[in-house]
């Protein structure tokens, strides 16, 4: 099943994607090359949005928590690519602990770890959950959805080392630390100079970590991959600016912001101009930090960003944690034609390692093609990707299932490499 792809201007995305599929040989020796060059995340799930005339990727999580959504079919390509993930990082490995987020009330959530901790269980590794939550005193069984059982015990640190201390099922020090964490409210004592190692390391966590910084390194990596297959930049990369002081309460930056608005509008329409796009240029303004959806508005207009209210502003100001916004990324939005089940729908991608291990679409029916599906009343559908993004039928037309989804593996990994050369300029050992 391929998603319905509501739109009549879908000339340059089978031009971009016959272009992959006469280039599959030399797309996949170039990544090659590029995984000897730099380390590979353990994982990470890619935001993809498909245009018709423009495929890309708008946001890259380094600490993935929808392993509750991927098909039962994908966990065979699962359980292997953890098998190298896990080689690289601790080749000695055989536990590992689990530190997940400290919200345990979003049972979609927990099940997401009791999936997570599935694949790795089959991987071969010995996995327990340990909670860095002040509430988690004692070990606990919480109910994740479809009344799934989750065990979280309380983690203590010993030294320099995390532990679990549990008369029941014995004491439990760990190989090494997988955070499903992403640290937007810092970076709590309690991980800090551990001798374990952390997966993903501690400057992946959005106390650290910027979007415009993954974008700068995705433009480096889009440029060399669009100059290999001779395509324009353009039809896989989002523009982008950002906007460094801005306070939405205060009402200071708007000056700022208004302007990169107007700019990257321009920009825009310049190319949908040399595309004959007509559908209406727009933007998307989020915190340069941050996850869930939040801190995130569709703008069209350098007016739109003056003429907020006061609840936008509000909405704008706080993410995840409460933390304030005082830096914006502002992106180049890109319309989404595809439609699941009658609502607005967006590829979503998953890696391990540098191995796509699987998908689904993130489903909104009250959403328009131009926002953010990131939102309460989205939900999920697995079906859609029933095979793997890794297998595409050269014989095919470009837009057979196969092919569509083989393009949507190929721009994941664009988006899983600008990660690993983020993280790797962004390393404190490196500076």
């Amino acid at each position: 099943m391929v998603p319905r792809l509501t739109t009549a201007l879908n000339g340059p995305l089978l031009s971009l994607e016959k272009s992959m599929l006469d280039g599959m040989p030399k797309i996949e020796h170039w990544f090659r090359t590029k995984w000897l060059e730099y380390a590979a995340p353990f994982y990470a799930s890619v935001d993809l949005r498909n245009a018709g005339f423009k495929l890309a990727p708008v946001d890259t999580n380094l600490f993935p928590g929808g392993f509750n959504n991927l098909s039962a079919e994908f966990l065979p390509l699962s359980v292997q690519a953890a098998m190298v993930a896990v080689e690289k990082i601790c080749p000695e490995a055989h536990r590992l602990l689990i530190i997940p987020e400290n919200h345990t009330r979003n049972t979609y959530y927990l099940r997401n770890v009791v999936e997570l901790a599935n694949i790795l269980r089959q991987a071969g590794m010995n996995v327990r959950i340990g909670s860095i939550s002040p509430e988690i005193t004692e070990p606990t069984i919480f109910e994740a959805q479809g009344g799934m059982p989750l065990l979280l015990e309380p983690v203590v640190r010993v030294g320099n080392r995390l532990k679990l201390l549990n008369k029941d099922l014995g004491d439990f020090d760990s190989c090494a630390i997988l955070l499903n964490n992403d640290l937007s409210a810092g970076i709590p004592d309690i991980l800090k100079n551990l001798e374990q190692d952390l997966i993903p390391p501690l400057h992946a966590g959005w106390s650290t970590r910027r979007k415009s910084q993954h974008f700068a390194a995705y433009n480096k990596v889009a440029q060399e991959f669009s100059e290999l297959l001779g395509i324009d930049e353009w039809l896989i990369n989002p523009y982008f600016e950002t906007c460094g002081e801005i306070d939405f309460h205060a009402r200071t930056g708007e000056d700022c912001l208004a302007l990169k608005v107007e700019q990257l509008l321009d920009k825009i329409k310049i190319k949908y101009a040399e595309y004959g796009v007509t559908q209406e240029p727009f933007v998307i303004v989020k915190a340069d930090a941050g996850t869930y959806g939040m801190g995130i508005m569709t703008v069209k207009s350098p007016d739109d960003v003056r003429d907020l209210n006061r609840k936008a502003r509000n909405k704008m100001a706080v993410v995840k944690e409460g933390l304030q916004v005082s830096e914006v990324i502002i992106q180049e939005g890109v319309y989404t034609f595809e439609s699941v089940d009658d609502g607005v729908a967006e590829p979503v991608v998953y890696m391990m390692d540098h191995f796509v291990i699987g998908g689904f679409y993130r489903v909104h029916t009250e959403r328009g093609m131009d926002e953010n599906l990131n939102a309460p009343g989205s939900h999920f559908s697995p079906l859609a990707f029933q095979k793997p993004c890794t297998l595409p039928d050269c014989a095919g037309d470009p837009d057979a299932a196969p092919n569509r989804f083989y393009a949507y593996g190929v721009v994941a990994r664009l988006a899983l490499l600008a990660a690993a050369m983020e993280l790797q300029e962004q390393d404190p050992l490196n500076s």
